[in-house]
């Protein structure tokens, strides 16, 4: 089942799965945006996401790794 911008727990979960051993705030936005957009089932329905969505992202992947 596809996703998008709003699902952002789960996207922090993909990219932990992803990109293991990986400090999400090493991360730039213009990497993490890339990052997600090239995720299996994301659906980029807009193209455009704002750095408060990305932030949420950069907690949340942190939460996982813990």
């Amino acid at each position: 089942m596809s996703y998008g911008w709003n699902d952002v727990q789960r996207i922090a979960e993909e990219l932990a799965e992803a990109h293991p051993g990986v400090d999400p705030y090493s991360v730039n936005f213009v990497d993490l945006q890339k990052w997600i957009m090239a995720l299996p089932d994301f659906d980029n329905d807009s193209g455009r996401v704002g750095e408060k969505v990305l932030e949420a992202v950069q907690t949340l992947w942190a939460d996982e790794l813990d």
